[in-house]
């Protein structure tokens, strides 16, 4: 009886839970289909699985009946709420601009100065851009002044100007009238005498001068030196010294260089201020004492460069006496200039100027390291 009543008690379940299942799976499956975003996987795919358990094994899926409740709560958020937002996608991309734009900032800053610890701050970025010009120390320029006012004075001087005023630290000077002088020559060369005639033609015009002395020897020819130039304030500014006998040597003045340039390829010299050659020296000396002769007391001294054919030292000149001396001309009151030798090879010069002749030089001597000796005279008056 036991066993009739077995089967027959079990046999209606077997239906009912399969309705049951069937309704709960169908319901399950609309929820789903209606609660997903677009976008989203389909919920195919989780419904699949108690599917085949229910067609597989029908106690087990019995009892995924009872549980099948909580599965559907946590299906959907599992479905729903991973889906992510849109705001929280676009965020970390604007931070890693912003991340990159400071590593741009702090890139350049590191190029201007070291990088501080507020690089990425406007305040720190400026200080340094600041830093390198505050570098540039103003006190040079008043440097930079100071050294070229001396050139400015040294071309005022070498080229000249219409103004009334001398150069500064040259003396005014008044170059005097033209001239011809005549003049008997005697000397040694080697400890052999010799006489010869010289001539110093003087003219001046128009602002400018020119100066030639000759001096001719019977039987060996003749000798010249000639000084060409314009007059300023301060006197007589050279432009080209020549000394020719066999050949020509000459010695250019370049004012816009401040340079003096010899033509047998010698170095450059520099060009000083009240700078003459060995023929203009002469007539300068006359025009200083010309413009101011109480200003030239005996024993003061005058330095001048004075240029020849090679080279352009500078002469020291002592001032002497007047003094009476005799001449082949006659007697003629004279002050006497003397070039004192600095070095083993310098001559000594020695210049007579006469203040009745405008100071033009009446008598110069010669005397050369090694003895040799020219004495030129005033011959006649002119």
């Amino acid at each position: 009886m036991t066993t009739h009543q077995t089967p027959s008690s079990g046999s209606p379940r077997w239906p009912v839970l399969a309705t049951l299942v069937s309704v709960v799976l169908g319901l399950h499956m609309v929820l789903l289909a209606g609660g997903l975003a677009p976008g989203i996987a389909p919920a195919t795919s989780a419904v699949s699985a108690p599917q085949r358990l229910a067609h597989a094994d029908p106690q087990s899926a019995g009892h995924h009946h009872a549980t099948a409740p909580r599965p559907v709560h946590v299906s959907n958020v599992r479905w729903i709420t991973p889906a992510p937002p849109p705001v929280p996608v676009t965020a970390p991309l604007r931070q890693r601009r912003t991340s990159d734009r400071a590593t741009t900032v702090a890139a350049t800053d590191i190029a201007v100065a070291p990088p501080s610890a507020d690089a990425a701050a406007p305040q720190a970025i400026e200080p340094p851009v600041d830093a390198p010009l505050a570098s540039h120390s103003p006190e040079r320029v008043p440097e930079y002044i100071e050294a070229t006012a001396p050139d400015a004075a040294v071309l005022v001087a070498a080229a000249g100007s219409d103004a009334p005023a001398t150069p500064t630290g040259l003396p005014p000077a008044q170059p005097p009238s033209s001239n011809r002088l005549l003049y008997d020559v005697s000397g040694t060369v080697k400890g052999i005498g010799y006489s010869a005639q010289g001539t110093l033609d003087w003219t001046v015009a128009n602002g400018r001068y020119d100066a030639r002395m000759e001096m001719r020897v019977f039987l060996l020819g003749s000798r010249s030196q000639t000084s060409t130039g314009r007059i300023g304030p301060a006197g007589l500014m050279p432009e080209r010294f020549a000394d020719k006998s066999r050949s020509e040597k000459a010695a250019h003045f370049d004012a816009d260089n401040l340079r003096i340039r010899f033509s047998n390829n010698a170095p450059d010299a520099p060009l000083q201020p009240g700078a003459q050659d060995r023929l203009s020296l002469f007539m300068q000396l006359a025009a200083l004492l010309r413009a101011r002769p109480e200003a030239y007391a005996a024993g003061q001294m005058v330095d001048m460069q004075v240029a020849g054919t090679g080279d352009a030292p500078i002469w020291h000149f002592k001032v002497g006496e007047e003094s009476t001396i005799q001449l082949p001309a006659g007697e003629v009151r004279a002050r006497q200039f003397v070039r004192l030798p600095r070095k083993e090879f310098d001559s000594t010069v020695e210049i007579w100027l006469a203040p009745s002749l405008e100071y033009l030089p009446v008598r110069l001597r010669i005397t050369q390291p090694n003895g040799d000796v020219a004495d030129q005279q005033l011959s006649q008056m002119p």
